[in-house]
């Protein structure tokens, strides 16, 4: 009886939108629905940024440093292995840290000379703006002829926001070195937990390719970057040394690791090395050649050495790394500037395989 009863029971039946306006009502709902959880999606990002940031970073590092670390794990266990890259990323942080300290302190005094001479070139070149309707006031105002432009420092606003942030950033550090080491430790073991979720050995295939592409695009990305950033920062610390510039080697590693912001950091770099020069000369033609001499390099980086070494493997559109970069700087800061085009990789990745499955 119970099973004539459950026969007999009418199918379920969709019922298609009656008129045009219907039809649209439902598009809009649904449309409505993705942006309500894309907003949603944002907002989270946004206030777990002090957690997901540290972690995200530990993600791109272990994928970068796995090659480094499955060699180690043929010689040692796992976890001591992890120890090892961790303790080398530490001593390679450390290292960075004492060599920019010193001359940064230098320049940093310098900073007063600097912007003075920016106002005397400014002032010397009014004749040229005065052709351009309301630039002749702002040069004069910048230069000091009806309000000069002063800096205050307050002491103690720097020291309590030091000592308010420095709790935050020490937990980051820590949440982001422990995050590494138990990525590097345990990402077989995760990556095969993921695995036996799959139902089917096509799915199963086709997410442990998801997993070798997303590790292999990122660490060849990284790696390579990271040899092309150490020669880019080489050419310009050699460059600063022929141009007589104090400290060539500060310009070098300030370009090795400011390339690694794509578009963002280049700019950065030219800017500062305009005010180097107008620090080290007094007439106007000679203070642009360290800003020019880096600019050359680094087309020459950009458009010639990069693409031979990552574009044969993998190609991204500038348009899109563009947004990613716009978008997770945004979000994140500097921290989601050098997370970008490794997210933009990873979907990369898991776009990939997930085209080619549902194909099959």
């Amino acid at each position: 009886m119970k099973k004539a009863l459950k026969r007999a029971e009418p199918p379920v039946v969709r019922v298609a939108p009656r008129t045009g306006v219907d039809a649209s009502l439902n598009s809009l709902s649904r449309l409505s629905i993705i942006a309500i959880g894309l907003i949603a999606i944002f907002t989270a990002l946004d206030q777990t940024q002090s957690l997901l940031a540290p972690l995200s970073l530990a993600f791109v590092t272990g994928l970068m440093a796995s090659p480094v670390s499955n060699i180690l794990e043929k010689l040692m266990p796992a976890p001591l292995a992890a120890a090892l890259v961790v303790l080398l990323f530490l001593a390679f942080i450390g290292s960075v840290i004492t060599l920019f300290s010193m001359p940064l302190s230098i320049w940093t005094d310098r900073l007063p000379e600097i912007w003075q001479e920016m106002q005397r070139h400014l002032l010397d070149w009014r004749t040229v703006f005065d052709t351009l309707g309301g630039v002749q006031e702002q040069i004069r105002t910048i230069s000091g002829g009806k309000a000069q432009m002063t800096v205050d420092i307050a002491d103690t606003s720097a020291v309590e926001e030091i000592a308010t942030l420095a709790p935050t950033i020490a937990a980051q550090i820590i949440l982001y070195l422990a995050s590494l080491y138990f990525f590097l430790a345990t990402r077989n073991t995760i990556r095969a937990s993921i695995l036996s979720l799959c139902a089917t050995r096509r799915t199963r295939l086709h997410t442990a390719r998801m997993f070798r592409d997303a590790e292999w695009f990122v660490s060849r990305y990284l790696l390579s970057i990271t040899v092309i950033n150490a020669g880019l920062g080489l050419a310009t610390a050699l460059a600063m040394w022929a141009l007589g510039v104090q400290q060539p080697y500060l310009w070098g590693m300030l370009a090795f690791l400011l390339n690694y912001v794509v578009y963002i950091g280049p700019a950065l770099m030219a800017f500062i090395l305009l005010g180097v020069g107008l620090a080290t000369w007094d007439y106007p033609p000679a203070i642009f050649f360290p800003m020019a001499s880096f600019l050359v390099l680094n087309m020459i980086e950009a458009q010639f050495v990069t693409p031979s070494v990552i574009g044969r493997s993998v190609t991204l559109n500038p348009f899109f790394v563009f947004l990613s970069l716009a978008f997770w700087i945004w979000l994140w800061g500097p921290i989601g500037g050098l997370l970008a085009v490794p997210f933009l990789l990873i979907g990369f990745a898991v776009l990939r395989n997930t085209n080619v499955l549902a194909k099959r």
